[in-house]
């Protein structure tokens, strides 16, 4: 109850932060700027100036505070040792290639990056064009995005309960388990299986950036202009022509927009994996391996800091050319 009560006075207390903010900041600026007077015109023309950063400037500050100050201190600790006492230079990335568990994490991080943005948005397609064509379409799109509302935590758990392995002969609780010894199969660990494990981790994200995928490309396949797909259907193109040949070129830019930005999140995984195998079994991630070294045993922040750049220099071209592609749409 107190973590509860921490939580609820936390939003509150925000909530009312800003309003205060934007009715005491605008309330102020108005009494330094009257709109009224001799000066009016120059008044109004002032606060209009003033206006905007009075919105922005909250933003900019925190965004400084707890973004742009981060990276420049990761960069810096990253050229430190251990404790940060001594100065290495790029000893820390030079570590870092002859790493093995370096290497593993880049070795799994660019699967997922393979596989789950393109499952993830073919399955997006897939179930924005099949839902826009049934009666109960918005009861199963809910459903699809109801596993957006899922935190990536709360998603690691279900599905570790999905995965969970009983011996042979007790009663399996775990859903896979229990499918596969109907059949008469022997029950699998499944989050230990080399080589498999990763997928069965990927399938978790999948499920949950679908739905995503499904409401972005939804509304692009609704902004097509009817008249193509009428004069494609006049020409005699069946349903699935008119689908590959006629929608799908039309909503490039937002596939591509869905892709990158499934992308990114893909690139930052954390959770899921750190919830279902913590890295072990051959499913360490970038993220998971930077927090092992910041915060496990007896941290190494220099180390940490290298790892945390790399997936920083990763993920910026990505969300570079994602955002030049959204203002491309947007034009």
């Amino acid at each position: 109850m107190e973590l509860l009560w921490l939580a609820v006075s936390t939003i509150a207390i925000g909530v009312f932060g800003c309003v205060a903010w934007f009715w005491g900041s605008n309330w102020l600026l108005d009494r330094i700027f009257p709109a009224k007077g001799e000066n009016a015109g120059i008044n109004i023309r002032r606060a209009g100036m003033v206006r905007p950063w009075l919105f922005l400037g909250p933003a900019i500050l925190f965004l400084g505070l707890y973004l742009v100050y981060p990276v420049f201190e990761s960069l810096w600790r990253s050229m430190f040792n251990s404790d940060g006492s001594r100065f290495v230079g790029a000893d820390n990335y030079v570590w870092l290639m002859g790493d093995d568990k370096f290497r593993e994490s880049m070795f799994n991080n660019m699967l997922w990056l393979l596989v789950v943005p393109a499952l993830s948005t073919l399955f997006g397609l897939v179930a924005a064009q099949l839902t826009d064509r049934i009666k109960w379409g918005n009861i199963g799109k809910s459903l699809i995005f109801m596993p957006m509302a899922i935190s990536f935590v709360g998603a690691g758990v279900i599905w570790k309960f999905i995965y969970e392995y009983r011996s042979s002969g007790e009663t399996q609780i775990g859903l896979l388990n229990w499918i596969v010894t109907k059949f008469g199969i022997e029950p699998q660990i499944w989050l230990t299986l080399p080589g498999w494990n990763n997928f069965f981790l990927m399938i978790v994200l999948v499920w949950i950036q679908t739905g995503f995928a499904m409401v972005i490309l939804s509304a692009a396949l609704r902004g097509i202009p009817e008249e193509t797909i009428e004069a494609a259907v006049l020409d005699g193109a069946s349903p699935l022509q008119v689908f590959f040949k006629i929608k799908v070129p039309q909503i490039m830019g937002t596939l591509a927009v869905v892709w990158t930005t499934i992308t990114i999140v893909v690139l930052k995984v954390f959770d899921i994996v750190y919830v279902m195998t913590n890295g072990q079994w051959g499913t360490q991630v970038l993220a998971n391996l930077m927090y092992d070294w910041m915060f496990r045993g007896t941290p190494d922040y220099g180390r940490g800091s290298a790892i945390a750049i790399v997936l920083m220099v990763l993920v910026t071209p990505i969300m570079v050319w994602n955002i030049y592609n959204a203002r491309k749409e947007v034009r």
